[in-house]
């Protein structure tokens, strides 16, 4: 088996289609994320973005289309729990809420230690090493990392989150929505934290937000998705500083700005007007 060529793509998505029932949630997505980049997947609720990040971890299976990760086919689920180990090896994800995705019997250190258990070949005392590592490259001292989740704050909650992802050493962190529930001080914060990890270990990220101000800040490349297919594409900041689709500009004037007042019946009527002249 061939070596997966550590400048190139870590991550292709092809043709991707996801059907429930009658509704098409995913249209034929097609994404690229290199090795170390940073690929941001935006849209407002509903337009496919979540359900391509769970089909590309594996929480979905495709209707149609590939998935490939570190130059494997995952286009379908995993056959055994050593393939799931692998894959977990390679793509981790993030999710939105950091107080569920602890489990609150487990300390920080022992989540992080058991996956570190799962992925590699440490033995305790590296183990320990590398939970006390990966804790600072996050910014969690050793008592935060003994204590129960229910005392950590939601910043330090999702920075173990981050840490749990990280010990498993993959190539590719999804972060779906990963700082939305986060107030602005600390999402700031966890939003450094990823800028500095992503430096310091090469590890690419795919964002999936609706947040503009966070693709601005932590990406290089965007994708923008309506009604589960992409409208627009390109670097990040020429996406959002000069938009060529009707429902680009709309996502970038939605954001509120200093002395923003909403004009609800105007500003409806205005989407309803942008979205016609894009279809």
């Amino acid at each position: 088996m061939t070596t997966p060529d550590p400048r190139g793509p870590v991550l292709e998505v092809e043709g991707l289609r996801k059907t429930f029932g009658d509704v098409v949630a995913v249209a034929g997505v097609d994404l690229t994320l290199h090795a170390g980049g940073a690929l941001a997947v935006v849209g407002q609720s509903g337009s496919g973005k979540t359900t391509v990040a769970r089909m590309i971890v594996g929480l979905e299976r495709p209707a149609a289309g590939r998935i490939t990760a570190c130059g494997r086919d995952r286009s379908r689920p995993a056959r055994s729990a050593r393939e799931r180990r692998r894959r977990g090896g390679e793509v981790q994800i993030v999710f939105q809420d950091p107080y569920s995705s602890l489990d609150p019997r487990q300390s920080p250190a022992s989540a992080v230690e058991e996956v570190l258990r799962l992925h590699t070949s440490l033995d305790a005392a590296g183990r320990r090493g590398r939970v006390a590592e990966l804790a600072g490259l996050v910014g969690l001292d050793e008592r935060q990392m003994a204590a129960a989740p229910s005392r950590l704050s939601g910043g330090q909650r999702q920075r173990v989150a981050i840490a749990r992802a990280l010990a498993a050493e993959p190539r590719v962190l999804i972060l779906d929505e990963s700082v939305a529930a986060l107030d602005v001080s600390i999402q700031a914060q966890v939003l450094n934290v990823l800028a500095d990890v992503r430096e310091r270990t090469g590890v690419a990220y795919l964002f999936i937000s609706h947040d503009l101000a966070v693709v601005r800040q932590v990406t290089d490349d965007v994708v923008v998705m309506r009604g589960g297919a992409i409208v627009e594409r390109g670097p990040t900041a020429r996406v959002l500083d000069a938009p060529a689709h009707p429902y680009t500009r709309l996502l970038r004037e939605s954001v509120p700005r200093p002395g923003w007042r909403p004009a609800r019946r105007a500003l409806r009527a205005g989407q309803d007007d942008e979205l016609k002249e894009s279809r």
